[in-house]
């Protein structure tokens, strides 16, 4: 069982930079794929990145070069940071993890534990 806990969001003015945090809960973290998606009212949950539990990291084009996703096996924390924001990156984010996944990490679906979400604002 692992628990996520998001933190860091909030209201940003487009050009600034943000870094959200996933605090988990339970053993063997580091056998854990993490992933971060986004969510805007009515859309369908979006893929920003991923770690794999082997440390490869992933992003979809929309944010390559401005996202950049990290953990830190210790402290079971993983970290989204985010920079030269847009208004088009408001939304609720959330990170979720699945064990030692590494195929079709960009798949929300296939992700078993989630974290509550964390809303993020950036005004132009």
């Amino acid at each position: 069982q692992v628990q996520l806990v998001e933190s860091g969001g909030g209201l940003v003015t487009a050009g600034d930079s943000l870094r959200l945090s996933c605090a988990a809960s339970g053993r063997t973290f580091n056998s854990y794929t993490l992933g971060w998606f986004r969510q805007a009212p009515g859309k369908a949950r979006e893929f920003v990145s991923a770690i794999l539990w082997s440390n490869s990291t992933y992003y979809p084009d929309s944010v390559k070069g401005r996202f950049t996703i990290s953990r830190d096996n210790a402290k079971k924390m993983v970290d989204l940071q985010i920079n030269s924001l847009k208004p088009e990156d408001t939304d609720v984010y959330y990170c979720a993890a699945d064990w030692m996944r590494t195929v079709n990490y960009y798949l929300p679906g296939r992700y078993k534990y989630w974290g509550q979400g964390t809303q993020v604002t950036v005004s132009s």
